[in-house]
């Protein structure tokens, strides 16, 4: 990457507040969110793992998820906080490179990972007779796989296009993290073939929506011939979170990642960051897992097992 060779060595990532006791603040309100998202996801993956009944892949893609959420959330919020703590606001090209890399990585995933989770509540429930048959093990291994691969080539092309750029206009990043908008904005290079790819990847990101959107008008259309109320409450209970976190994602994201370069910088697109990046994976165990009557089941039984009750 031809920028590690230019005049710049490191960027300053942006502070929430001069003040002091404000930074030691946020630095425990950011430590405890972190704390409450590993737990959570943590939780879900063990579970999952150990009660045989949620060998499903209803659960596998949960389990999965869960995995990805606990990456995603460690990229950004762990040095975000021990930055606030100890007034540090430096992070090398190299480290930036990183986490731009990882961060990208971890949403991809993420959110193709929600594309095929609508696919497999589709079937489930459209197509009982046939879901062992088309969400079998194998084929539920080699989506997975698909999402984290194409993750690797997608992070990779966006990373390498952001840092064959030059930045001399400033060397201050106007986010807690680093992030593609802000590092366009202090490029002194033709930023074109960015600006393309962001907005191909806005357009795959919208082309997965649709995706799951339809799956759902049609999972609800089913759902709603379904002649016991109770078998359409577990089914709503479990497909509107699912739009809730999926909706946040790609709005939060699109909102950040397509507005022009120029327009960047402000403390909303600072909010407006902290609601894909951290938000997501936070809520995750929440509306996926934690209200899940099984899991709750399972959850008691393994803590009846290792003597906690």
């Amino acid at each position: 990457m031809s920028n590690l060779n230019s005049s710049i060595t490191e960027f300053l990532l942006m502070e929430f507040s001069d003040n002091r006791e404000l930074q030691i603040l946020y630095s425990l309100l950011f430590f405890l969110v972190y704390s409450a998202g590993l737990i959570g996801n943590l939780l879900i993956v063990i579970i999952t793992t150990i009660d045989r009944r949620l060998h499903t892949p209803m659960y596998f893609f949960i389990r999965n998820l869960s995995i990805v959420d606990i990456c995603f959330i460690s990229v950004t919020v762990p040095p975000a906080s021990i930055n606030f703590l100890v007034n540090n606001r430096v992070i090398s090209v190299t480290g930036c490179a990183i986490q731009i890399f990882l961060l990208v990585w971890m949403a991809y995933v993420e959110y193709t990972l929600l594309t095929v989770m609508a696919r497999d509540r589709y079937v489930a429930i459209c197509h009982p007779l046939l879901y062992p048959v088309i969400m079998n093990p194998r084929a539920c291994m080699q989506m997975t796989l698909t999402c984290l691969f194409t993750g690797v080539l997608y992070a990779g092309l966006h990373t390498g296009l952001t840092f064959q750029l030059s930045f001399c206009n400033s060397n201050v990043i106007h986010q807690f993290f680093c992030d593609i908008p802000s590092l366009l904005k202090i490029s002194c290079s033709e930023i074109f073939f960015n600006l393309i790819s962001l907005f191909a990847s806005a357009l795959a990101l919208v082309g997965c929506f649709v995706f799951i959107i339809v799956s759902y008008i049609r999972i609800f259309s089913t759902v709603l011939r379904f002649p016991v109320k109770e078998d359409q409450r577990k089914a709503f209970s479990t497909c509107i979170p699912h739009i809730i976190v999926v909706s946040l994602f790609l709005i939060s994201t699109s909102y950040v990642h397509l507005q022009p370069p120029s327009d960047s910088g402000s403390i909303k697109d600072i909010i407006i960051s902290i609601f894909y990046s951290i938000i997501p994976p936070f809520l995750n165990p929440i509306l996926y897992s934690l209200r899940n009557q099984q899991i709750k089941e399972a959850l008691r039984l393994v803590m009846r097992k290792k003597n906690f009750f």
